[in-house]
């Protein structure tokens, strides 16, 4: 079996189908912890955990961290995938795609962890340098393919 850090199999086109998912996984835990959820009208689900009193607070709680989670990870999938795009088209080697791709795969897990269990000051700073090493990795892949393209004449 080649392994994501193979130096000629380019798995990268894989990353942004699991960063989707992995986006999405908070709401289903957050849609798993109510029986308010509607999915007739799933934006209102957070605002309408205030007048459900079925819930705890500490419930309610994690299900707006979740939602926030799940939030996130869509608003930076743009940034991620054009990244891994960029970096196919400058024709970057499989191994950089695949190590960058791997890397900020991790940091979304990371930060998707910190954020979801997130009760404190200091998980929070841990969370925002966690989300900024993923934002640097997209950097990374779009300053490599800049260079690439550059020194290649694509």
């Amino acid at each position: 079996m080649a392994s994501l850090f193979d130096t000629t199999r380019n798995f990268s086109f894989y990353a942004p189908p699991a960063a989707w998912l992995l986006a999405f996984i908070p709401h289903a835990i957050a849609a798993s912890l109510s029986k308010t959820f509607d999915n007739r009208s799933p934006r209102t689900y957070v605002k309408s955990l205030e007048a459900d009193q079925t819930i705890d607070k500490a419930t309610k709680d994690l299900i707006i961290r979740c939602e926030g989670a799940q939030s996130n990870g869509f608003e930076n999938l743009g940034l991620f995938a054009a990244a891994v795009v960029a970096g196919n088209v400058a024709g970057l080697p499989a191994q950089t795609l695949n190590t960058l791709c791997a890397l900020y795969l991790a940091t979304r897990v990371v930060y998707t962890g910190l954020y979801i269990t997130n009760t404190s000051a200091v998980m929070a700073g841990a969370r925002s340098v966690v989300f900024t090493t993923g934002v640097g990795l997209c950097c990374t892949l779009f300053v490599k393919s800049g260079n690439a393209v550059r020194e290649g004449g694509l």
